[in-house]
């Protein structure tokens, strides 16, 4: 348990990496779409052969069907619930969207994003005590981007420094938390069900791209969006097939 709740820690501390950054660094726009769709590639490669490939081979199709398809309704309720309160474009590096957005909607809304990925970090020490580095990797790669935009959002939105650092702080803890749930909640289980909680986790990060971090980072970077993702798919690939 305590592996798996120390990486997801790990990855959850690269929110703080990012809300520094963009709390501090006064990245431009365009910089942080790029940084945004090089990680969503890294997310993507993660999806497929971390989560759903390692699924498949284990207990497979039905299970990655069940757990996509869950994963996927899931956040988008969750996320339909969570704009109808202000939390529309959390990730937005502009501020115009975050200003009249309530914190416990943008609380909520980071939470939403972030518990599917470190779930996956426990899960990925069920293997045999070792924690998948690609995945953690993938998290940590992601996850800056995604609170360095939300974070500069939030800044020019108004907010304080010490109100964005502590969301990112609560939302960390919270990824260390799920971690180590994921790990506990499923020792012992069977294949199928360890699969179907890699693939809901799979799908919800999937539809959280699609929904909130691509359009960002294509709004935001333009064209160089395509090129970059394919860069982020690409290192996150040779980190899983090196690990």
């Amino acid at each position: 348990m305590w592996t798996a709740t120390f990486w997801g820690l790990v990855g959850g501390a690269a929110l703080l990496v990012g809300a520094l950054l963009g709390v501090y660094a006064r990245a431009s726009n365009r910089v942080i779409g790029i940084v945004m769709a090089f990680g969503a590639g890294v997310l993507i490669s993660a999806v497929a052969f971390e989560l759903t490939e390692d699924a498949y081979r284990s207990a497979g199709a039905t299970p990655v069907v069940v757990g996509l398809v869950s994963g996927s309704l899931v956040f988008f309720v969750g996320d339909w619930l969570i704009d109808r309160r202000g939390g529309h474009r959390r990730k937005s590096p502009t501020g115009e969207h975050q200003q009249g957005a309530g914190a416990l909607a943008l609380v909520l809304g980071a939470l939403l994003d972030g518990i599917p990925e470190s779930a996956a970090i426990g899960v990925s020490v069920l293997g045999g005590g070792e924690v998948g580095i690609a995945m953690v990797a993938a998290v940590f790669l992601s996850n800056v981007p995604e609170s360095m935009s939300a974070s500069a959002g939030l800044k020019r939105a108004g907010r304080s420094t010490g109100h964005v650092l502590r969301l990112w702080i609560l939302v960390m803890l919270a990824s260390g938390a799920a971690a180590g749930l994921g790990y506990v909640l499923l020792q012992g289980a069977s294949a199928e069900t360890v699969a179907v909680i890699q693939t809901f986790a799979a799908g919800a990060i999937i539809t959280m791209l699609a929904d909130t971090m691509m359009p960002e980072a294509t709004e935001h970077a333009g064209r160089l969006v395509g090129l970059v993702t394919m860069l982020g798919f690409a290192l996150a690939f040779l980190l899983s097939a090196v690990g």
